[in-house]
């Protein structure tokens, strides 16, 4: 009896260890769609990791060289421009910059370089974000512009039209 009680007490632990372990490395995806007159598609997967959030991203269809790419404070991408989804994600109200450097959007990201085809892929850290709460990335946008972010220009960077959005959700 006493060894079935402590095995039992030993595989809750375990499940409660694996639970935790999976909270901890959850992931979210967006599915990006091209906005009218564009061809570009692509997923984005999100994964929490402690206080930061890693981004993954397959984009292809696009034109050859750096595209904006940024979480959008609305996760709506039912404007045939894309403009449903609002402006980027910015709920410490900080100017737009670069996401290693200095101050910037919670939203911004680093730009997506493609290849001779197109395509582009991209892992970054976006340090302070998560899933839920204040800087709770879930029910966002994820949208790639047409050119390429300057990182300085108020508040978008310049980097154009919206070539593809998709909604951030739980997978």
């Amino acid at each position: 009896m006493k060894t079935t009680l402590i095995a039992a007490a030993s595989a809750a632990m375990l499940l409660s260890a694996c639970a935790s372990s999976t909270r901890s490395n959850s992931s979210a995806e967006a599915m990006l769609a091209p906005t009218r007159g564009h061809t570009t598609t692509g997923t984005v997967v999100f994964r929490q990791k402690g206080s930061d959030v890693e981004v993954t991203a397959h984009v292809a269809g696009l034109t050859p060289g750096a595209h904006g790419f940024h979480i959008h404070e609305k996760g709506d991408c039912s404007a045939p421009d894309g403009a449903s989804a609002g402006g980027h994600f910015n709920p410490g109200g900080q100017p737009h910059g670069h996401p290693h450097q200095g101050p910037h959007h919670a939203g911004d990201m680093p730009m997506l370089e493609t290849d001779a085809y197109g395509n582009a892929k991209l892992v970054a850290v976006l340090p302070g974000l998560t899933f839920e709460g204040a800087a709770g990335i879930l029910g966002k946008g994820v949208i790639v512009h047409a050119a390429p972010d300057d990182f300085k220009t108020q508040p978008t960077g310049n980097s154009g039209a919206r070539m593809a959005c998709g909604v951030i959700v739980k997978r």
